[in-house]
């Protein structure tokens, strides 16, 4: 199978303990009210458990999916896998990571590693709009755990 693989990586350091961006990351409920990127998402934040994310990057009517948590460690690391349609089309393992950083602090990254036969069409359209979304999710994470 011919396949690609690319990744989009954003940073962002937020001024509140890691147990507070944990808290604030897997409260779905909330995410209607603050998040930019992921409009919705309902499951639990646990290993092997199925999710439900309508996530709308900027420029996008949105797309609905249901990835399965591969990792979820508190006050860490919360991991995903989602796919289009069928494995090897298009595949995308979501991380979000929490880590220590000084004074109190952390460094949020969240990241996306997309792999299948679809990545090189798709690519521009991700890195700008999914990049951008990322970039907002973040900052509104920080708001909200620095407030």
């Amino acid at each position: 199978m011919l396949w690609a693989m690319r990744e989009l990586k954003t940073h962002i350091k937020i001024s509140a303990p890691a147990q507070r961006v944990w808290q604030l990351l897997t409260d779905f409920a909330a995410y209607g009210r603050w998040n930019p990127l992921i409009r919705s998402i309902s499951g639990e934040p646990k290993e092997g458990c199925r999710l439900r994310v309508f996530l709308q990057p900027p420029g996008s009517r949105g797309k609905t999916f249901r990835p399965v948590v591969l990792r979820a460690e508190p006050d860490k690391e919360l991991r995903w896998l989602g796919r289009l349609f069928v494995p090897g089309l298009i595949d995308g393992e979501h991380r979000f990571i929490i880590e220590p950083a000084v004074g109190g602090s952390v460094t949020f990254t969240q990241a996306e590693e997309f792999k299948g036969l679809l990545v090189p069409v798709l690519w521009k359209n991700l890195d700008k709009n999914t990049r951008e979304g990322f970039q907002l999710m973040n900052e509104a994470l920080k708001r909200l755990a620095e407030g």
